[in-house]
């Protein structure tokens, strides 16, 4: 394990685990093998998978763990199982020495009030935000928050821009982060009182480590003059989940016109490398993972319905943020 990344892995959260685990394991070592996992989960299912798999044997580690978070299950109740349970205990290794940083495809609020019960907040963070990977014409964004809080006020808006442009130079650290706040103008007087506030704070601060630009607009989001973008959660989830649904409804819809008579199929054959290419950026996989900031540790979600490459995805996520430093990072920008 020297010189390895160590990754703490609930590895019973999320549909079809801990097979997609495993097999997500597998595909992210044929790219890298910096990784170390702690598999936290069912030691007799983990074990009759690993059994089958020899060639990943050496990265990784069972955790017998007696009891799992279910999908549909309350924070509260996932909160009073305690530390018998597989993501309770991936959380708490950090707290432990024993891992950098957590994976779980699990329940979403409950890995949230599990990591801010056991982590803690970082000092003069109020609220924790769940930040994920957003394609815009030349990259990558950064958008925050995506539904861990609903209600905001200026500071937090202002907290997740410090945070926000931690983990973009964490994940990119060739790009400055150009932060903006999402609104539903261009102008000072556009929005509410608490992003007016931010805005104002934002654009008087003077910061060395991102470049604040002011107002952007959900149709601007992927144009790439920004590349952090920062919101209420529930701004954040509804924008999120209408671009997910316009990429899957433009997927589908093109094939099927592509598919209905004898010409259309004749021009798909000359336009396959082009539509392949297409289809593969807006593939959701690529994206998969949302990072929750604030915490005195890093937690990666990942998408519960994600297959093994999703999965793989997120692995890779995890190795860039412990390798730039994220919280290190975070702490700096608030500080300052």
């Amino acid at each position: 394990m020297d010189n390895k990344i160590i990754i703490a892995v609930d590895a019973m959260g999320g549909e079809n685990s801990p097979k997609k685990i495993i097999d997500g394991i597998k595909l992210s070592l044929k790219e890298s093998k910096e990784n170390f996992f702690k598999l936290y989960g069912n030691k007799n299912q983990l074990n009759k998978l690993l059994n089958n798999m020899p060639e990943i044997n050496d990265f990784c580690e069972i955790i017998h763990s007696e009891n799992i978070v279910k999908d549909d299950e309350s924070p509260l109740s996932a909160a009073k199982k305690s530390n018998r349970t597989s993501m309770w205990q991936s959380i708490e290794s950090q707290k432990n020495g024993k891992s950098q940083i957590t994976l779980s495809a699990g329940n979403t609020g409950a890995l949230l009030i599990l990591s801010r019960m056991i982590l803690n907040m970082i000092d003069r963070v109020e609220k924790p935000a769940l930040a994920g990977l957003w394609p815009n014409k030349i990259g990558m964004n950064v958008v925050l928050d995506l539904g861990a809080n609903i209600e905001c006020n200026d500071k937090n808006l202002i907290d997740f821009s410090y945070m926000g442009a931690a983990l973009y130079k964490s994940l990119y650290p060739e790009i400055d982060p150009k932060i903006a706040l999402l609104n539903i103008g261009l102008e000072e007087i556009k929005g509410h009182e608490e992003i007016k506030k931010a805005y104002q704070h934002l654009k008087d601060l003077k910061k060395d480590n991102f470049d604040f630009h002011g107002y952007i607009e959900g149709n601007h989001i992927m144009d790439g003059h920004v590349n952090v973008i920062v919101t209420d959660g529930f701004t954040g989830n509804i924008a999120l989940k209408t671009a997910e649904g316009t990429a899957n409804f433009i997927i589908k819809n093109l094939k099927e016109s592509l598919s209905k008579n004898l010409l259309n199929k004749i021009s798909l054959l000359f336009s396959y490398n082009v539509l392949k290419r297409f289809k593969d950026q807006l593939d959701p996989r690529k994206y998969n993972g949302a990072i929750l900031l604030g915490l005195n540790g890093p937690v990666v979600k990942s998408h519960g319905a994600t297959d093994a490459k999703g999965l793989a995805y997120s692995i890779k996520m995890c190795n860039k943020i412990v390798k730039g430093n994220l919280i290190e990072k975070i702490k700096n920008n608030l500080s300052n």
